[in-house]
């Protein structure tokens, strides 16, 4: 066989190897996409036929105030949550590397929160928070007198007031983080031992070793990782939203675009508006992640300059 029959074969195996995978990409992810974008420009209901308004869609959403309400609740949530939930998520990794006693029941107690149904965690969460007999608060009073805190305040209403509602969903958030704390845990495990040995001859402190040899090796994998935990910061607060808060308290204090898109889209049939919502949020997670892009791609500037 030529070398040039061989390097055709070679790129037809690899072309069979991918086939299912790009026309996957183009059935669920391209065409729904695609037919989303062009529903966006029309006027929806499932009962007559669709109606071209052009950007009609999206003139309404600017003068909606719900959508503006949905989309500043939505990029706080995503500045807040993102950040914290990969500082969690490291801090874990970190702590429970090493092999020592009790550390694997450890490990499963931060890997289950990730493996209960989005409906059953929210419902639990819902039992947590709540005012009367929830154990939140509960744990928040003891110790203080006439239920207050220790502190002499009264503890948040989780459910009732717009500020501690909106924590309420970041708190949820932070303990779905099997995923990352996996994949931390498993980088950690990989990175060479000879590095860290060097490190304890010459005596350095623990924070040294961190900042100058462990996040250094773990830049790559935490880019990722913030990377896709922003885009999914966009869906993240869906299940919470709609179970616990319902979206309020009023007046939308925990609406966020996936909430918005789904009631307009589910509930009023507005299929065409709630297209055009969609469309945003995509524009929305591609702003995000060139934001986020950019961060880091000054941070590592700065790291390389320093050393």
């Amino acid at each position: 066989m030529s070398r040039l029959d061989a390097e055709r074969r070679d790129r037809w195996q690899v072309g069979l190897m991918l086939a299912p995978f790009v026309i996957g990409l183009l059935v669920l992810v391209a065409a729904p996409a695609v037919a989303t974008l062009a529903l966006s420009f029309a006027s929806y209901d499932l009962i007559r036929p669709a109606e071209w308004i052009g950007f009609g869609n999206y003139s309404e959403l600017v003068g909606d105030d719900i959508f503006g309400r949905a989309l500043v609740n939505t990029l706080v949530f995503a500045a807040i949550a993102t950040p914290l939930r990969l500082l969690v998520a490291l801090g874990l990794a970190l702590l429970l590397h090493r092999r020592a006693r009790g550390v694997g029941t450890s490990r499963a107690v931060v890997m289950l929160p990730t493996a209960v149904p989005e409906i059953a965690y929210g419902l639990l969460w819902l039992w947590l928070f709540n005012p009367i007999y929830g154990p939140v608060n509960g744990l928040l009073t003891l110790g203080g007198d006439n239920g207050l805190t220790v502190l002499g305040r009264t503890p948040p209403a989780w459910l009732t007031d717009p500020n501690s509602a909106r924590a309420a969903i970041i708190v949820m958030s932070l303990f779905t983080i099997g995923e990352m704390f996996f994949i931390l845990l498993v980088v950690r495990q990989s990175l060479p031992r000879e590095v860290y040995e060097l490190a304890a001859v010459e005596d350095a402190t623990s924070w040294d070793v961190f900042r100058r040899v462990t996040l250094p090796l773990l830049t790559p994998v935490l880019v990722l990782l913030l990377l896709r935990d922003g885009i999914l910061s966009l869906q993240l607060n869906f299940v919470p939203a709609l179970v616990v808060t319902g979206g309020g308290p009023p007046p939308y204090a925990t609406t966020y675009l996936s909430l918005f898109v789904y009631r307009n889209g589910f509930e009023y049939l507005r299929y065409g508006y709630a297209a055009a919502a969609t469309a945003v949020m995509l524009l929305l997670t591609v702003l995000i992640m060139a934001v986020m892009w950019r961060l880091v791609r000054r941070y590592r500037a700065g790291w390389a300059s320093a050393r």
